[in-house]
């Protein structure tokens, strides 16, 4: 885990604790989402790095860039970053926060590497059978990488599951040495 990330949590769970009680957490997402894009967007770390810059003027920029998406609670998240000079950690405060609204919703998003693309037929059963599994709601994000060769890898946070032929290649090398 990240330092970033360490840092990232407390705000993203006090965030995510206020939208929950407020019942706002697709409002709290788009805003989110909004400010990690800003500090992502190239130039606004030489802004929000710059010593010379207050904290008040780089806010005052940033709910500018914003351009009315951002809610008063959302305006105070800025400002209690920006005063801790912790703008940086907006990505993973979204990241965060996502993943918890998604776990409260019930749901999980699982990453599907496949060495070719997939059809609609097979992604279904694998979103059928992971949601029997898993017991929860899938969002399944694919991704192609030949490199597999054939088959294909699923990722739902700390469990992988490899079906490729390059991942049962190694398993044979490994049992043969």
């Amino acid at each position: 885990m990240s330092e970033l990330t360490t840092a990232a949590r407390p705000y993203a769970k006090a965030v995510f604790e206020i939208a929950e009680a407020a019942g706002s957490l697709d409002s709290w997402s788009e805003q989110l989402a909004t400010m990690a894009s800003i500090v992502s967007a190239e130039g606004s770390a030489k802004l929000l790095n710059n010593p010379k810059t207050s904290a008040k003027q780089k806010i005052d920029t940033f709910v500018e860039v914003a351009d009315g998406s951002l809610n008063e609670q959302g305006i105070n998240l800025l400002k209690s970053l920006g005063e801790n000079n912790r703008f940086a950690l907006l990505p993973d405060i979204s990241l965060i926060f996502e993943d918890m609204k998604s776990e409260a919703q019930g749901e999980v998003e699982v990453k599907l590497i496949a060495a070719a693309e997939v059809g609609q037929e097979p992604h279904d059963a694998i979103v059928t059978a992971l949601e029997k599994r898993l017991g929860r709601k899938v969002k399944l994000i694919t991704s192609i990488d030949e490199s597999l060769m054939g088959g294909a890898i699923v990722r739902v946070g700390d469990l992988v599951i490899d079906g490729s032929l390059q991942g049962r290649f190694h398993s044979l090398k490994a049992s043969l040495s």
